[in-house]
C-alpha cells in the first residue's frame, strides 16, 4: 500500500472527504426536493455533438441580421393588410418567397371564414332638445390620409341608438356597482367605455346585460391613435364552424346558420364603436349627475363634468359588413432525418389593424430570420432529427382563425405527432423580456435564456436580466386565449411557449404601428428583434434535436401544487381538494421516475442499439403526449371547445383565477345557484382536476390501468 494512504495526512484528507460528502448530499437533496433545478432534464450538451454544433453555428450567424429583420419588417409594413383585403395577399407573397429563397419546402393553405368589415358609421353630439352640438369625425386623428380601415370593432352588429350617455369608467363590474351607489342606471342609455382593463367584448356584453342600448369606446395612447379590435365572444375561430374547418369556396361546405344558438352566442347583443379619446371627452363634458370617481378621470381632463346620464344625446349608428373572405396560411417544413412524424412548430400571424409593426410583424420579421438561418444549416448538411415547421398565419386579429381552423382540420395528426408550439405575436413592444409557456417547458427556457446575450445590457445574458428585473423568474401560465397558441394548447393539448420583448404595446392596434415608430422608440437598433429570433430559433432546434425531449414534468408537478395552494384559499370547507392533492403527488413521482429513466436513455444503457432507439422514441412520446391527459373530450361546461383543463380562459373575463378554468366558471356561477349545488359543481370540476392529473401521471409512467 502506498504510504500516503497509512499518514497522518491522509486521515486528514479523509475527514475532509467526508465532511464534503455529507456537504454535497444536503445540498443534493435540497436542491431536488426543496428547489427543483432549472436543468433538470436537460440533456447533456458534447462539444462534439453535431446537433450542438449546428446550435452554435445558428447563434453565430447574428451578424447584419438587425439590418436584414429591418429591411423585412420595412417591406411587410409598407401598406396596412388587413385579413381578407389584397394587401394582404402581397404579404403572404412575400412571407412565402423568404421561405422558398432560404430553401425550405414551402405549403399553402386556404380557408373562407366569416370575417367582420366597416360599412357606415356616424357619432353626433345632440341637445336635449335634439339640435346638433356636433358631428364628429371617426376618422383617425394620427392617420391624416385615411389609408388604413376606419376604426371599428370587428363583429360588432348593425345598430343604432338616440340615448343619453352615461360613463362607466372601464365598463367592470366593479364600475357598475360604483354606478349603483350612486344611484345612476345604463338602462336605455349609450355606454362611454374606458378601454385598458379588460377584454373589449366583454365591455361591451356587459353593458348590453346592464340595459346599455350602444358603447362608445375610447382609450388614451398618445398621438391621436385610435384602438381597432374584434368584440367576438366565447371561443375562437370561425363562428360559422366551430370545431371543423371553414373549407370551401363561399357558399360551400358545412356553416352553421346565423339564427343558431352558438353562433348568436359568439356576437354582442348591441353595436359598438372605438373613439379618439379627444372625441369621448367632449361627449364627457357635458354630462351632468355624480362627479366622476378620480380612477375613471386619471389622463382626461373633464373639469367638473360627471358620469351622466346626459342632459346631452348621443346620435349612434353603425352598420357591418359581415362576409366570407378567403384567408391563407402559409408554411415552411424541413423534415426530419430520423423522426420525419414528429413536429416542432413555429408561428407568428403576418395580419394586421394597419400596418402592423409592432402586431404582428415584429415576429414575422424575426421568423423569416430564423428561416434564414436554419437555411444556411440546411446548405451545410445539417437536417434536423424531428420536422420543424415554420407558420405565417391569418386572420389571427378577427379571432386566431388561421391558426384555429388549421388545428381543427388536423387535430388528429397534431394529437398524436406534435412536440410542441412556439409563439411569437409582438415580438418586440419596447425594452424587457417576457415569456409564457406551459411549465414542462420551463427549464427548457432557463438553458435558452442563458445561452442569449441580453440586447439592451452588456456581459449580460437574457436569463439574468430577466431574474433581475422580475425579482425572480415570472413566467405567465397560458390562460388566455388572445394569441394563436390557443388552438393548440386549449383545444389540442399541445405544450406551448409564448415569447415577446415588452410588457405592452403604447402604439397597440393603431395607425401609428408604423416602421417608423419601431425604429424611432421601439428598437431603433433592431437588437431586441434579433435576441427574439435566437431565442426562439435555438428552442425550435433543442425541441427538434435532443435525442430525449428536454422537457421537465417536475416543474409541472410543482406548479400544480402552487395553483392547488391557490385555490384552498378560495374555497369553504365543503369541497375537497384531497384528491387533486393526492394526483399531485402520483405526478410528482412519476416525474422522478422519469428523470431517473432520462439519465439511463442518455448513458445508452441498452444493448442493442436498435432497441435503444426505439426506447428513446416510446419515451420521448411518453413526454410528450403527457400534456395531452389534461383535456377533457367533452370539453368545459357551456364552452365545449375549450377543452384543458388546466389552462384556458375562464368563462367570466374578470375572473381573477388564471387556471382551472372549470373551477372557476363553476365559482363564478355558483353567485346564481343554491350553496348546496354550487359545492357540488365545484366539487364535481375539482375531480376532473385531479383524474386529469392522474391520467398525466399514468402516461409518464407509460402504464395503464389493468383491473385486478
Amino acid at each position: 500500500m502506498p504510504p500516503f494512504f497509512t499518514s497522518k495526512r491522509f486521515k486528514t484528507q479523509a475527514l475532509l472527504s467526508v465532511f464534503l460528502l455529507v456537504s454535497f448530499l444536503f445540498l443534493l437533496f435540497y436542491t431536488l426536493y426543496r428547489i427543483p433545478s432549472p436543468s433538470h432534464t436537460a440533456p447533456s450538451r458534447s462539444r462534439n455533438d453535431p446537433a450542438a454544433a449546428a446550435h452554435r453555428r445558428f447563434l453565430s450567424l447574428s451578424a447584419g441580421a438587425n439590418a436584414t429583420i429591418a429591411a423585412h419588417l420595412r417591406e411587410l409594413t409598407r401598406n396596412p393588410h388587413l385579413a381578407g383585403t389584397p394587401a394582404a395577399s402581397t404579404v403572404a407573397a412575400y412571407v412565402l418567397s423568404h421561405f422558398r429563397v432560404a430553401g425550405l419546402e414551402t405549403l399553402t393553405r386556404e380557408y373562407f371564414p366569416l370575417l367582420s368589415y366597416p360599412a357606415a358609421a356616424s357619432l353626433s353630439l345632440l341637445s336635449a332638445g335634439g339640435d346638433l352640438i356636433k358631428a364628429f369625425s371617426l376618422s383617425e386623428p394620427a392617420d391624416p390620409e385615411a389609408r388604413t380601415v376606419p376604426p371599428y370593432h370587428a363583429y360588432s352588429p348593425t345598430g343604432s341608438a338616440l340615448a343619453p350617455a352615461v360613463y362607466v369608467g372601464y365598463g367592470r363590474e366593479e364600475d357598475y356597482n360604483e354606478l349603483d351607489r350612486m344611484g345612476v342606471s345604463v338602462r336605455g342609455c349609450v355606454a362611454v367605455v374606458r378601454s385598458g382593463r379588460g377584454y373589449r367584448g366583454a365591455a361591451v356584453e356587459r353593458a348590453a346585460l346592464k340595459g346599455a342600448t350602444a358603447v362608445v369606446m375610447f382609450g388614451t395612447s398618445g398621438g391621436g391613435g385610435v384602438e381597432r379590435g374584434m368584440v367576438m365572444l366565447r371561443g375562437v375561430g370561425d363562428p360559422l364552424t366551430p370545431g371543423w374547418a371553414a373549407e370551401g369556396g363561399a357558399g360551400e361546405g358545412e356553416r352553421l346558420g346565423f339564427e343558431d344558438e352558438e353562433v348568436r352566442r359568439r356576437f354582442p347583443p348591441i353595436p359598438s364603436m372605438p373613439v379618439a379619446a379627444a372625441t369621448a371627452a367632449e361627449i364627457l363634458r357635458t354630462l351632468g349627475g355624480p362627479a366622476v370617481p378620480r380612477e375613471w378621470r386619471e389622463g382626461l381632463r373633464l373639469d367638473a363634468s360627471g358620469v351622466g346620464p346626459g342632459p346631452t344625446l348621443v346620435n349612434f349608428t353603425y352598420q357591418e359588413d359581415r362576409r366570407l373572405a378567403k384567408i391563407q396560411n402559409v408554411f415552411g417544413l424541413i423534415m426530419g432525418r430520423e423522426e420525419p412524424d414528429r413536429f416542432v412548430i413555429l408561428g407568428n400571424h403576418r395580419d394586421a389593424w394597419t400596418y402592423g409593426a409592432v402586431d404582428p410583424n415584429s415576429g414575422t420579421a424575426a421568423m423569416l430570420d430564423v428561416a434564414r438561418r436554419l437555411g444556411i444549416l440546411l446548405r451545410s448538411g445539417w437536417r434536423p432529427r424531428r420536422t420543424i415547421v415554420l407558420c405565417s398565419w391569418d386572420a389571427e386579429e378577427f379571432g386566431m382563425i388561421g391558426s384555429t381552423e388549421w388545428v381543427e382540420q388536423n387535430l388528429g395528426n397534431l394529437g398524436f405527432k406534435a412536440v410542441a408550439y412556439l409563439n411569437v405575436d409582438c415580438a418586440v413592444q419596447g425594452p424587457g423580456f417576457f415569456a409564457g409557456a406551459t411549465p414542462q417547458m420551463d427549464d427548457l427556457l432557463f438553458e435558452v435564456t442563458k445561452q442569449i446575450k441580453d440586447p439592451d445590457l452588456e456581459h449580460k445574458s437574457v436569463y439574468e436580466t430577466w431574474v433581475e428585473e422580475n425579482g425572480g423568474i415570472s413566467i405567465e401560465r397560458l390562460a388566455r386565449a388572445d394569441s394563436d397558441f390557443s388552438a393548440f394548447l386549449h383545444h389540442a393539448g399541445v405544450s406551448a411557449v409564448d415569447l415577446y420583448f415588452g410588457k405592452a404595446s403604447p402604439v397597440y392596434h393603431t395607425t401609428l404601428d408604423s416602421f417608423i415608430w419601431m425604429e424611432k422608440h421601439g428598437d431603433p437598433l433592431f437588437h431586441r428583434h434579433v435576441t427574439v429570433a435566437e431565442i426562439w430559433g435555438l428552442l425550435g432546434l433543442r425541441l427538434a434535436d435532443d435525442a430525449v425531449l428536454p422537457f421537465s414534468y417536475l416543474s409541472y408537478a410543482g406548479q400544480l401544487q402552487d395553483h392547488t395552494s391557490a385555490l384552498g384559499a378560495l374555497l369553504d370547507d365543503g369541497v375537497s381538494l384531497q384528491l387533486i392533492n393526492r394526483s399531485i403527488l402520483e405526478l410528482t413521482a412519476a416525474a422522478n421516475e422519469v428523470q431517473e429513466a432520462v439519465e439511463k436513455l442518455r448513458e445508452g444503457e441498452t444493448d442493442d442499439d436498435h432497441f435503444g432507439e426505439l426506447q428513446r422514441r416510446a419515451f420521448n412520446d411518453r413526454l410528450m403526449l403527457a400534456e395531452r391527459c389534461f383535456l377533457e373530450e367533452e370539453g368545459l361546461k357551456r364552452r365545449r371547445w375549450f377543452k384543458h383543463v388546466v389552462y384556458a380562459p375562464p368563462e367570466d373575463y374578470e375572473c381573477k383565477l388564471s387556471f382551472f378554468p372549470g373551477i372557476a366558471d363553476a365559482l363564478s356561477q355558483s353567485k346564481k345557484i343554491s350553496s348546496m349545488e354550487a359545492t357540488r359543481e365545484v366539487q364535481h370540476e375539482v375531480w376532473r382536476v385531479a383524474r386529469a392529473i392522474q391520467r398525466a401521471a399514468s402516461a409518464l409512467r407509460g402504464h395503464i390501468a389493468w383491473s385486478k
